[in-house]
């Protein structure tokens, strides 16, 4: 325990060894044993902010006030937490929508350039209103 640390324990925590951090208690109290004429002052100068402060007495707030206060405390929203939870959902959902959509194009788009042209077969994408793709009729 060195001198500054004690007159900083004793600043801190008051004149009092109770208070005093139970770590270093057994070392303050030693060292205050070793060096009486310095631990007395250091002691001394805060037993008079401990008697200060132990004097000083709040009174508790009457009972009129804290009705008061707890009477204008704003209510809990819970309806308006449910509403924000539903809209971050479907947006949630939107975005997804979205991707899935902007995927199914992509492939689409991927498909329609990558057609193999075959002359003796039909292909995949014509439909019976957009005619045959190869003509029967010379044969």
């Amino acid at each position: 325990m060195t001198p500054e640390r004690f007159r900083t324990i004793v600043a801190a925590y008051g004149s009092d060894a109770r208070r005093w951090p139970s770590g270093e208690r057994a070392a303050a109290e030693a060292w205050a044993h070793a060096n009486p004429r310095e631990a007395l002052l250091a002691l001394d100068d805060a037993a008079d902010l401990d008697a200060w402060l132990s004097n000083d007495m709040i009174a508790p707030p009457a009972p009129a006030l804290v009705e008061r206060i707890v009477a204008s405390a704003p209510a809990p929203q819970r309806a308006r937490r449910r509403g924000t939870v539903w809209w971050s959902g479907a947006a949630f959902a939107g975005v997804g929508l979205a991707g899935a959509l902007a995927g199914a194009v992509a492939v689409s788009m991927l498909m329609l350039g990558s057609v193999p042209s075959s002359l003796h077969e039909p292909g995949y994408l014509t439909t019976t209103f957009g005619g045959p793709s190869v003509d029967w009729s010379e044969e």
